[in-house]
């Protein structure tokens, strides 16, 4: 009986990971060439925004059609309609371990669950995997922001409640994440 449990929990979790390939292959196609050159490892300058650009202005080259863009270096999401209008931004709360600049695709979603820092958090929007840390945004049940510790690997992006209700109408399973310097 042990066997045949672990037999099916392999066959999962190759699904799964045959999944993530899939979708991740299918968001490259919505990011721009030199951002794929980052996600494939080949380190680029982080582009700079234009003299008297808003500190909010949708990062350039970060894509096409509709999608989530995630700055590493802002710490802020845009959730964008077609057209390049942003529907919504917002800061965030970083995780300790950050997705390699690229495209990606929301794989799963949670309404409520406990996060990998032991704060039960709602609206979960996962949409990577780094050396096993799973990536992916959520807000704190009780709206507060992470205690992080640098030595614990958390992929938890922390926003707020009402960021992450919009996060959770807007970024469902299969929709663009492009991650951008």
């Amino acid at each position: 009986m042990a066997g045949t449990s672990s037999m099916i929990v392999a066959g999962l979790t190759a699904a799964a990971l045959a999944t993530v390939g899939y979708l991740g292959h299918r968001a490259a196609e919505t990011v721009p060439p030199d951002l794929r050159r980052q996600a494939s490892g080949n380190p680029a300058p982080a582009p700079k925004a234009p003299r008297g650009h808003h500190a909010a202005a949708l990062p350039p080259r970060s894509g096409l059609g509709q999608r989530v863009v995630y700055s590493l270096g802002r710490d802020r999401v845009w959730l964008v309609d077609t057209g390049d209008k942003v529907r919504r931004t917002f800061g965030v709360s970083p995780s300790t371990v950050d997705p390699a600049p690229g495209a990606y695709r929301v794989t799963s979603r949670s309404g409520r669950v406990t996060g990998s820092d032991g704060v039960p958090v709602e609206h979960v929007v996962r949409f990577a995997s780094v050396d096993g840390t799973v990536i992916g945004f959520s807000a704190a049940v009780d709206g507060s922001a992470p205690v992080l510790d640098p030595t614990e690997r958390t992929g938890g992006i922390r926003e707020s409640r009402a960021d992450g209700a919009a996060m959770w109408r807007f970024a469902t399973i299969g929709r663009a994440v492009v991650v951008v310097p």
